[in-house]
């Protein structure tokens, strides 16, 4: 039995069975004390069922990726609500991380692109575009155009994601060597805001949709997240709302995020796949570094934690690292500000860097070091 929905039939118990599953590893999560459980614990389930191979029904784990559409607009509105005027005061001293970025992402697209060049053995294409510390999209798109094989870079960008929404909240828990977040018990709605009315949800509604649409239309970098952000946070901050979705809204909205990331997996060849993950586990974990030695670099300089400055430059999606911010207690306009910096100049720097690339290796396709 199937179901049709957003274009796409769907079989009935896979889809169960993947709800089923993304649940039970939030509630793991939640069991195990784990970071943003809603989401780990969901794209972790998802995930490793569906690399595994588990069919339900006969079909591998599926659930509508369309579905973010409707959820990670409501993210962005929660966002928004941290703008206050004591915390955009701050934002003039943040320039010094900011610039820093034109430093940050060469040196961690080199850093990744030597790593599966030389490593990974993929070729230069799939290197060059794979290794874009940001804007899955965009660089899969380029890539694409330069005739890089979609999955294979599909499956690295995805992989740089994912594995930093897993890696980055649990190495801040190692690292404070207690539950940090939402493990301890750190609501990531706004638990100090009046009880939402219906005036309040039609106007977060409305910042939202309009805010998507609105910077979908200018093509604006991740515009679902963007749009709804900076709208809520006017509303905000000119008094038309105070309020913030309930809880159980954001735990929802998590919970759909991870199950459309895990799965990805599930039509992806196992052994490449595996592959892609070790690769891609190497050059997060080097970028990650990186990201650690401008953090404790440029702290100072900008009247932020360490962790802050880290979590900024740390190359995973803005949905994902601001979910991550808020359940850390992290200036959240902080981290979003550079998240966006950073997807703009990755794929303004990926265009030029190309186009150089082509003219001093004579253009084309050829082998470049001996590697192929």
């Amino acid at each position: 039995m199937t179901i049709r929905w957003f274009g796409k039939d769907y079989h009935l118990i896979a889809l169960i069975a993947t709800l089923v599953i993304a649940v039970l590893g939030a509630q793991l999560a939640r069991f195990l004390v784990l970071p943003l459980p809603w989401l780990l614990g969901a794209t972790i389930a998802v995930g490793g069922l569906a690399l595994a191979g588990f069919r339900p029904g006969g079909e591998p784990l599926q659930f509508p990726i369309n579905l973010r559409v409707f959820f990670v607009p409501i993210i962005g509105v929660m966002i928004g609500g941290a703008f206050t005027r004591e915390l955009l005061g701050a934002v003039p001293q943040w320039w010094p991380t900011v610039l820093a970025l034109l430093i940050y992402v060469p040196v961690a697209h080199a850093l990744s692109y030597t790593i599966y060049r030389r490593i990974g053995r993929y070729d230069r294409e799939i290197a060059f575009f794979a290794a874009a510390p940001g804007g899955l999209i965009e660089a899969i798109a380029l890539g694409e155009e330069a005739g890089a094989d979609p999955a294979t870079l599909t499956l690295l960008q995805f992989s740089r994601l994912l594995l930093c929404i897993v890696i980055v909240p649990l190495a801040f828990t190692l690292f404070e060597g207690v539950a940090v977040g939402s493990a301890a018990g750190v609501s990531v709605g706004g638990v100090d805001r009046p009880p939402m009315d219906i005036v309040d949800a039609l106007v977060l509604t409305a910042c939202g949709v309009l805010g998507y649409l609105a910077f979908l239309r200018i093509g604006f970098p991740a515009a679902i997240i963007t749009g709804p952000i900076l709208f809520s946070g006017l509303a905000h901050l000119a008094g038309v709302t105070s309020a913030q979705p309930p809880a159980m809204l954001i735990a929802v909205t998590q919970l759909v995020i991870g199950a459309t990331l895990g799965v990805r997996f599930a039509t992806m060849d196992r052994s490449q796949a595996l592959k892609g993950l070790l690769m891609a586990l190497i050059s997060v974990a080097s970028v990650l570094v990186l990201a650690l030695m401008f953090g404790l670099t440029l702290y100072g300089l900008v009247g932020e934690t360490a962790e802050a400055v880290v979590l900024s430059y740390a190359p995973g999606g803005v949905t994902e690292m601001t979910l991550i911010a808020l359940s850390l207690q992290i200036s959240v306009v902080f981290v979003t500000l550079h998240h966006v910096a950073r997807i703009v100049i990755t794929i303004s720097y990926v265009r030029v860097a190309y186009r150089l690339l082509l003219r001093f290796s004579g253009k084309g396709r050829a082998a470049d070091d001996g590697v192929e």
